[in-house]
């Protein structure tokens, strides 16, 4: 039995399709959606439909621009070109920036070594990193990739293949998070929290 017209079950559908929206959420936001005057849903429409047409990559770090130009960051002369960051999505380069520490610059990858989802070196943004680190402006490559079993694959393969450019490569430090209590940490946590512990 259908409780909704085709149209509204379409919409749903199209909700749902969206990551971390469930079938209920879905619903939610066409009823929402439906509730709008028809202005705003003419504005929310466009502004998918514009965002979609005039969103490009940054040609240098991969990164969301608008246009053909350079994204802020490489645009910015107060960024340090001689340090890069290496980040799997362009969300991960949000995540550094609001901790307003790092000064350098970045190179999205747009995904991550995944054999078993058929994901290769030649679907990534691998080549164009290659290529900036062989100008031999940059000394360090920061692996920003996450802690799990294909980000630690994909730093692997990328510091084996920055090897012959003599750069300094590294890795982001992992460990027990701010708040958390050690009796609640995994053991690879805590591993890596050993690893990577400093003087104070």
């Amino acid at each position: 039995m259908e409780y909704f017209p085709p149209a509204l079950e379409k919409l749903v559908e199209q909700f749902a399709r969206l990551p971390g929206i469930g079938r209920k959420s879905a619903q939610r936001l066409a009823f929402f959606t439906l509730s709008l005057p028809e202005e705003e849903v003419e504005v929310f429409a466009q502004s998918i439909q514009e965002a979609k047409r005039s969103i490009a990559l940054c040609p240098v770090c991969q990164n969301l621009t608008e246009g053909d130009g350079l994204c802020p960051v490489c645009a910015s002369e107060k960024r340090d070109g001689r340090t890069v960051c290496v980040v799997a999505d362009p969300k991960d380069v949000i995540a550094i920036e609001r901790a307003r520490e790092y000064q350098g610059q970045y190179h999205v990858l747009h995904g991550v070594l995944s054999p078993m989802n058929g994901v290769g070196p030649d679907d990534l943004h691998i080549k164009s990193l290659l290529g900036r680190v062989s100008q031999g402006e940059i000394e360090e490559v920061i692996m920003a990739t996450n802690p799990d079993t294909e980000g630690e694959a994909t730093a692997m393969y990328l510091s084996r293949m920055l090897k012959p450019f003599g750069v300094k490569v590294t890795r982001l430090a992992y460990g027990v998070p701010v708040g958390g209590h050690l009796e609640y940490a995994d053991d690879a946590t805590l591993m890596r929290a050993l690893e990577g512990r400093r003087e104070m």
